[in-house]
């Protein structure tokens, strides 16, 4: 199970067990876990691995502050965009959902996560709109728009951000440059 959420998904997994053995602690870490905690535990102990591990999972999501879509440069931080032609004009959702697409790059995005993160959960069954939005953002990021590159569609999971990570311009490159 483990294996199969991180295919789509960066978020926290804590494994809560009866089971005491090593090997079942190295597997479910080896699998994709990011903490193990073994019965008996204490409540205030399973809170502060919790906290932990969310922390860790917000530090993770912050590395991405710039992106490279071909010739497109998007700055989540400053919450602009330049493409070949200039400035390019994303709405405040569009942002939100490329966001959400841009912490998770190379990943599967269920609808349901784009659309809380966009709208917030009294919309979940909102995939219209959510289709809606991901069609003008490929207008504006993709250079064939019929021909996804960088907003991939999983037909009937989600969605996936691929992001150019070329020498010449690298999101970690962007952010050492950035920090000096």
């Amino acid at each position: 199970m483990i294996r199969d959420i991180r295919r789509f998904s960066p978020m926290p997994i804590l494994v809560l067990s009866a089971r005491t053995m090593e090997m079942d602690k190295i597997d479910a870490l080896d699998a994709g876990a990011d903490d193990y905690v073994a019965k008996p535990f204490s409540t205030p102990e399973l809170l502060a691995r919790v906290r932990a591990a969310l922390r860790r999972n917000a530090r993770r999501g912050d590395q991405l502050p710039l992106l490279r879509l071909g010739e497109v440069t998007v700055d989540l931080t400053k919450r602009s965009a330049q493409g070949p032609g200039g400035v390019l004009h994303l709405t405040p959702l569009e942002f939100r959902v490329l966001d959400a697409l841009a912490r998770n790059a190379g990943m599967i995005v269920t609808q349901a996560q784009l659309i809380r993160a966009a709208w917030g959960p009294d919309r979940l069954g909102d995939t219209r709109g959510l289709r809606s939005y991901i069609k003008m953002l490929r207008q504006k990021l993709e250079p064939d728009p019929t021909q996804p590159r960088y907003l991939i569609t999983e037909t009937g999971v989600g969605y996936r951000l691929m992001v150019d990570n070329d020498e010449s311009y690298s999101i970690k490159a962007a952010i050492t440059d950035e920090s000096g």
